[in-house]
C-alpha cells in the first residue's frame, strides 16, 4: 500500500510540476491531486510525511515531520516563498493542509480559502455564508482551527454549526447538514474535522452557554448522521442512550436537575485516531456551569466531563475513559491537543496518549484501556497538590470554597489552551505552548440558569458560570513560554520565555527543529534539542495558529497561518502592528519580499463624555456582563483585535445607545443588545467606560 500510495503521489506531483510556473492549476489538476486522499492514504504519508493531509498532520496527532531538506544547519537561510492575504480581521486558528500542491486553509467566520501551494495563488475561496449576528454564541472569536480532505472533498464545520462538503477542485458546495440537536441552545463549532473510515467527524462547543456535548460521525458521501455519542447525560425520564451515560448518571446529583443546564463536556476540539487498535480518542469540556456546586451541588465526578474518552469510530460505543479533572469546578477543560506514543516506561514499551491540559498537570495514559501510567505539573498549579497512584487527583484545601474568591492557578485560560502541541520521537520530547493568565473566581450566590445577573461576566448573552471574577485583586504575573517537555521522565528539558501568554501551536520536524508563532508577531525556528533560536522573522501581527510542512516537486516547505485572536486575543495584544490574517509559506533562499507591516493607529484615552458619577458602579456591573469578553477592561490595556472601549471615539460613547440597541455593527459581529439592555443601562455602561477612562489617565 505505502508503494502504491508514494508512487501515485510522485505521478502526481510530477503531472502538477510542469503546470504551476506556466499556468494556473486547472479543476481537473486538483481534483487528481486530491481524489486519493483517504484514511489509507494519511497513514501511508507518515512514512514520509511529504504531504501534510490531517489536521495534526497524521492520525496520532503528532505534528512530526520526517522532512529534515530544512534543518538546524540551514534553517537560517529561510526566506519568504510567498504570502496570501485571507481577507480577515478577526482570530485565524487554523493548520494549512497540502496535499500534491494544493493548499487548504480556513480562515475567521469559518472562510475556506484553496491556493495552489507552490505560488500561493487562490484557486477558490469558499463562503459558509455564517450570519453575522450568531458571534455573540461563541465564547472564543469567530475562529475556525481548519478543514479536512478526503476523495475530492474539502469539509468544514461552519461556526453557526452547519458541517459543509465542498469539491476540492471547485470550491462548490456538495451537500450542507446541521450538527446541532437543538438550534434553541447556543451551539457552534470551532474545531477541525478528522475522517476516518469515509465518517467525517466533527464536534461542537458552547458549554458556557447550557448546552450537552456529544461528538457525531456523517457519512462522507451524503451528510447522514451515522452515530453520536453523547458526552454527559440527558434527563434520566427520557432514558439513557446507552450504558455509559446510565453510568455517568451515578455521578451527578438530580436533585438540581443538571439537563436543564445542558451539562457541558463539550467536544470542541481533540481527537486522535489509533488505526491499529481501531480506537478514536476524544477530549471532552468543562461542566455547564462551570461551578460544580450550582450544578451537582451533593457532589460527584460529574463523567464525562474534563476527560479523554476512548470510543469505537465504526459505531461511537464507550471503550474507555480517564478523568483528568473529577468533578471540574475551574473550566479545566480536556480538549486540548491529545497525542498518541509508543514509549518505553520502566523498562516495559507502552501505548500511551500524552496530555496537557487546561488544569496544569502533565499525563501519560495507556491508551489501550485508559489506565493512568503518571500526572506531574508542566506549570504553577494551585488546585492539587500532586495525583495519587489511583489517578485522582490530591486537591488542595480551599480550592473549592463555596464562598471565598480563589486565585484559581492555572485560571480558566488554561496552562495550555488549544494551541496544539507537537512529539518530536527523535528527542523523545514534546513542546508546550505553556501559558498562564491571572484570575480570581469566587462563587455567585445569585446565579440562575439563563438568567442576566450584572456583575457575572457576559450573563447577559447567555454565559452560564455561576463565577464572579477578580472581586479581589490576582497575584499572579502573565505569562508565556515555549516548554520542551520530556514525557518519560516527566520533566521540563528547557524553555523559551515570551513577552505574553497565548503563543502560537508548535510543529517539530526531523531536521531538529521546533517552529512556533508568538504573540508578540514572529515567526521562530529553534533547535529542538536545546531550545537555541536558529531563526525568525516578523509577520505583522500576533500568531495563535500551528504551522506545517510538506514537500512539492522536491522541495521543502512550511506554512503558517497568521490572524491574532481568540478569547484571550478579542481583548489583549502584544503588538502595535495590525496585519491581517495571512499566510505565509517558506523556503531555503526565498527572496520574496515580506509584506509591509502596518502600524496601529496611537490609541487615544476617550475625554469629554459627560456622565453622572453615581452611574458608574452599576454600570460596571453591566458592563461586566455584557462587554468585558469581548472588550476587556476599558482602558486598562490597548485592546485585541476587538476594540477596547476605553480608547473609543467620544462621538462614538456619546451614540451607545443607538450602536447597542439598534444594530448597525451586526455585520461586524457585534451584537445589538436590544431587548437586553435599557438606553438608561447603556448610559451607566458609558459612565463605567468613561470614568475609568478618568481613573486611569496619567496625571499631568
Amino acid at each position: 500500500m505505502r508503494r502504491h500510495v508514494g508512487a501515485m503521489a510522485a505521478s502526481i506531483a510530477a503531472l502538477l510540476s510542469g503546470y504551476a510556473a506556466a499556468q494556473d492549476l486547472t479543476a481537473e489538476q486538483i481534483k487528481a491531486a486530491t481524489a486519493q486522499v483517504n484514511s489509507q492514504t494519511i497513514i501511508a504519508n507518515r512514512a514520509e510525511t511529504k504531504n501534510w493531509p490531517s489536521y495534526g498532520l497524521d492520525y496520532q496527532e503528532t505534528r512530526y515531520s520526517k522532512l529534515s531538506a530544512i534543518n538546524a544547519d540551514n534553517v537560517g537561510q529561510l526566506g519568504l516563498a510567498w504570502s496570501t492575504s485571507l481577507q480577515s480581521r478577526r482570530g485565524v486558528e487554523a493548520t494549512p493542509l497540502v496535499v500534491n500542491g494544493v493548499m487548504y486553509v480556513s480562515s475567521s467566520w469559518s472562510v475556506v480559502h484553496a491556493l495552489e501551494a507552490r505560488t500561493g495563488k487562490e484557486l477558490w475561496r469558499y463562503d459558509p455564508e455564517v450570519p453575522k449576528d450568531y458571534a455573540y454564541k461563541g465564547c472564543c472569536d469567530v475562529v475556525n482551527r481548519g478543514v479536512a480532505v478526503h476523495e475530492g472533498k474539502v469539509f468544514v464545520g461552519a461556526f453557526d454549526g452547519y458541517l459543509h462538503a465542498i469539491d476540492a477542485a471547485t470550491g462548490q458546495r456538495l451537500w450542507k447538514i446541521d450538527t446541532i440537536e437543538n438550534r434553541q441552545m447556543s451551539y457552534t463549532i470551532t474545531g477541525a474535522p478528522r475522517i476516518i473510515k469515509d465518517m467525517v467527524l466533527i464536534g461542537n462547543a458552547g458549554a458556557e452557554y447550557g448546552v450537552r456535548g456529544y461528538v457525531s460521525a456523517f457519512d462522507v458521501a451524503t451528510g447522514e448522521l451515522k452515530w453520536r455519542w453523547h458526552t454527559v447525560p440527558g434527563d434520566p425520564a427520557k432514558g439513557f442512550e446507552n450504558e455509559a451515560m446510565e453510568k455517568a448518571a451515578k455521578t451527578w446529583d438530580p436533585a438540581v436537575k443538571w439537563w436543564e443546564a445542558g451539562g457541558g463536556g463539550t467536544v470542541w476540539d481533540s481527537m486522535a485516531y489509533d488505526p491499529e487498535l481501531d480506537r478514536l480518542y476524544i477530549g471532552t469540556g468543562n461542566g455547564s456551569p462551570w461551578s460544580r456546586l450550582k450544578r451537582s451541588p451533593a457532589g460527584g465526578d460529574n463523567l464525562y466531563l474534563a476527560s479523554v474518552v476512548a470510543l469505537d469510530p465504526n459505531n461511537g460505543e464507550y471503550a474507555c475513559h480517564y478523568q483528568e479533572t473529577p468533578g471540574d469546578s475551574w473550566d479545566y477543560t480536556s480538549t486540548q491537543h491529545i497525542i498518541l506514543a509508543d514509549l518505553t516506561i520502566g523498562g516495559r514499551e507502552r501505548k500511551v496518549w500524552l496530555h496537557a491540559p487546561k488544569n496544569g498537570f502533565f499525563y501519560v495514559v495507556d491508551r489501550t484501556n485508559c489506565d493512568f501510567i503518571s500526572a506531574e505539573k508542566f506549570v504553577e498549579v494551585t488546585w492539587a497538590e500532586d495525583y495519587g497512584a489511583d489517578g485522582r487527583p490530591i486537591e488542595a484545601e480551599g480550592a473549592r470554597s463555596p464562598d471565598k474568591p480563589w486565585e484559581t492557578i492555572p485560571s480558566p485560560y488554561g496552562a495550555h489552551n488549544w494551541h496544539p502541541m507537537s512529539f518530536n520521537p527523535q528527542t523523545g520530547l514534546v513542546y508546550i505552548p505553556a501559558q498562564g493568565v491571572p484570575l480570581v473566581v469566587q462563587p455567585n450566590p445569585d446565579w440562575k440558569l439563563n438568567t442576566h445577573v450584572p456583575g457575572e461576566a457576559m450573563s447577559n448573552l447567555g454565559w452560564n458560570l455561576g463565577y464572579l471574577f477578580n472581586t479581589a485583586a490576582p497575584k499572579m504575573t502573565p505569562y508565556g513560554h515555549l516548554l520542551a517537555w520530556d514525557p518519560v521522565a516527566q520533566k521540563e528539558v528547557w524553555r523559551v520565555p515570551y513577552v505574553s501568554p497565548w503563543n502560537g501551536g508548535t510543529l517539530t520536524t526531523a531536521g531538529n527543529l521546533v517552529f512556533q508563532g508568538t504573540a508578540d508577531g514572529r515567526f521562530v525556528a529553534y533547535n529542538a534539542k536545546t531550545g537555541d533560536m536558529l531563526w525568525q522573522t516578523p509577520v505583522g501581527t500576533g500568531v495563535v495558529a500551528a504551522p506545517s510542512t510538506w514537500e512539492f516537486d522536491g522541495e521543502q516547505y512550511v506554512s503558517v497561518a497568521v490572524g491574532w485572536g481568540g478569547v484571550y486575543g478579542q481583548m489583549q495584544r502584544a503588538t502595535e502592528t495590525a496585519g491581517p490574517g495571512r499566510v505565509y509559506t517558506f523556503k531555503i533562499g526565498g527572496k520574496t519580499e515580506m509584506p509591509p507591516l502596518v502600524q496601529r493607529e496611537p490609541a487615544q484615552l476617550v475625554s469629554g463624555v459627560s456622565y453622572h458619577a453615581d452611574d458608574v458602579g452599576p454600570g460596571a456591573a453591566l458592563y461586566v456582563s455584557s462587554c468585558l469578553f469581548c472588550h476587556g477592561v476599558p482602558g486598562v490595556n490597548n485592546g485585541g483585535n476587538i476594540p477596547n472601549l476605553g480608547f473609543s471615539s467620544k462621538e462614538t460613547l456619546e451614540n451607545a445607545p443607538e450602536i447597542l440597541l439598534s444594530g448597525p455593527l451586526v455585520e461586524g459581529g457585534m451584537p445589538s443588545f436590544k431587548g437586553k439592555l435599557t438606553e438608561e443601562e447603556v448610559k451607566k455602561i458609558v459612565a463605567f467606560i468613561q470614568g475609568t477612562a478618568d481613573a486611569v489617565r496619567p496625571k499631568q
